[in-house]
């Protein structure tokens, strides 16, 4: 290994471990609810309202750590990662109570939104060293920890170990992740190591607003219709097609499985192929939850679930890319950031989406509403990022004012 590639590959390794530590708490955050609301003593209703707690602390975080990054550099990335660790870990020993979750759950969100724009960061100056394309190699990272450590948690449940148990293994990766941050921090990345240099702004520039939170909207809807489906698709398979409640769960965990493969799959040949990518990912997306609602057996609908997996998986961390691939190191955080906090939006707003569509047509009917996301995505994407001024994906030219 040639001794210049090193500080790249600390920080190439960083990154991946930051997604990995990401992907554990969600993993093991959603296998534990049900034991988290009994522990807690509360009803399905008080569970949902203590839920939009995580929502409430993630967005402001999102912002406040844009600019925080920006000021301090990556090794406030490294306080995040930790925080996100520690909360879980705290949350599953606090939760006695209400109050007590709504608290933790505030907490945690804080602490999620936080290491998402850090995540993203780290993964952000990786692929502008390396000239790889890191952030869809990391989100896959995320989604495979989200699912090994689902199940992880699952087995832990099943034996009887205490819910604080797979929040302290998670805990103790966020640790690893942020000492690889740190490792990655200690030797500067000099600009003749980059493949590709960043392009820095003229004296006086400042960040354009416009294209990050039209890239936003984009990222908005691509992540409304991932959720829509991570979220209702067990509900799908028990209401619609009469599945059990233990069969139901495969519904998400394939999903998620699908989503790394095809995220994997993509980090080879994403550099300069974005526009296909972006439009044949909505229409595959679209394509997926049309079958989906149309199925008649489990079966089909896990066809279903698998095509629009593929065509979901490759959309937002595209247009991450098309931000943090040019952008000048001053203004990486609050773009990430902006385009992240606008992007969360549509990840929350998805399920309810899916809920007010299936109070009116029923459920099938608004797995036809969440493809015509799909398609909206698919007709718009290309000329928002023209208006956004990414003709032929100029980088941070868009990004910057004089």
């Amino acid at each position: 290994m040639p001794s210049e590639t090193l500080p790249i590959r600390k920080l190439v390794s960083a990154a991946y471990l930051a997604a990995a530590s990401f992907g554990s708490f969600w993993g093991a955050w959603g296998a534990s609810v049900p034991r988290l609301r009994m522990q807690a003593g509360v009803d399905d209703g008080q569970l949902g309202i203590a839920l939009l707690f995580i929502g409430a602390g993630a967005l402001p975080a999102m912002l406040v750590t844009g600019r925080a990054l920006d000021r301090l550099g990556l090794r406030f990335a490294v306080a995040v990662i930790v925080a996100l660790g520690l909360a879980g870990f705290g949350v599953a020993i606090t939760a006695h109570g209400f109050v007590a979750l709504s608290v933790g759950l505030a907490v945690v969100g804080l602490a999620s939104g936080a290491t998402d724009v850090a995540m993203n960061s780290i993964a952000g100056r990786a692929e502008q060293a390396s000239g790889v394309s890191i952030i869809i190699r990391s989100g896959g990272v995320f989604s495979s920890f989200v699912v090994l450590s689902s199940i992880a948690t699952g087995l832990s449940s099943w034996i009887g170990a205490p819910v604080f148990t797979p929040f302290l293994v998670v805990a103790a990766l966020s640790l690893a992740a942020s000492a690889s941050v740190l490792r990655s921090l200690s030797t500067q990345i000099t600009e003749g190591q980059a493949k590709k240099k960043p392009r820095l702004p003229d004296s006086g520039a400042r960040i354009r607003y416009t294209p990050l939170l039209l890239v936003g909207v984009l990222g908005a809807l691509a992540f409304a219709s991932e959720n829509a489906h991570q979220s209702w698709g067990a509900v799908f398979l028990e209401d619609e097609l009469g599945a059990g409640r233990g069969f139901s769960s495969v519904g998400p965990a394939v999903f998620a499985g699908v989503v790394a493969i095809t995220r994997f799959s993509l980090g080879r040949i994403q550099h300069g192929n974005e526009s296909p990518i972006l439009i044949l990912g909505s229409v595959t997306a679209a394509a997926g939850a049309l079958v989906i609602a149309v199925s008649p057996t489990i079966s089909i609908a896990i066809l279903g679930l698998i095509v629009a997996a593929a065509g979901t998986a490759a959309l937002y961390p595209t247009m991450l890319s098309l931000i943090s691939r040019g952008v000048d190191e001053a203004y990486r955080g609050r773009a990430t950031a902006i385009v992240t906090t606008v992007s969360y939006i549509g990840f929350l707003l998805g399920p309810v989406y899916v809920g007010l569509w299936s109070e009116a047509t029923g459920l099938r009917g608004a797995l036809v509403a969440v493809a015509g996301l799909g398609i909206v995505l698919s007709v718009v994407a290309l000329p928002l990022l023209r208006l956004a001024g990414y003709t032929h994906y100029q980088g941070a030219k868009a990004l910057l004012k004089s």
